[in-house]
């Protein structure tokens, strides 16, 4: 099998993301194109309202700077949030605590 270079696996990811969300509903979601760079909407995804979506397809993650990354690229209106996944494993979401409660809790109220 040959091998794929970053960038490809990279847009290849964004793309299977955004499939993904599509698959929940959110039928919006798409890839961006990043031409803005640092303060501009730099999200690899769109299509969640209020969250910065920084994807990362590889095996090797390194969280804490993907977390960095998301969290200097977000808008003060969203929260970064890191959706990654490495080869045959299901997608997973990384999350700043504080704001992971904050949106927990708001679901809370709604679900009661």
């Amino acid at each position: 099998m040959p091998k794929i270079n970053s960038r490809n696996k990279g847009s290849q990811g964004e793309r299977e993301l955004a499939g993904k969300l599509k698959e929940h509903g959110y039928d919006e979601s798409r890839r961006t194109q990043q031409f803005c760079g640092k303060g501009g909407d730099s999200a690899d995804v769109i299509g969640l309202d209020g969250i910065h979506i920084e994807c990362k397809r590889v095996e090797k993650l390194n969280i804490d700077n993907a977390m960095v990354q998301a969290s200097d690229d977000h808008k003060p209106t969203t929260k970064p949030a890191v959706f990654h996944r490495k080869n045959r494993k299901p997608w997973m979401v990384t999350m700043l605590l504080d704001d992971w409660m904050e949106l927990y809790k708001g679901w809370r109220k709604n679900d009661v």
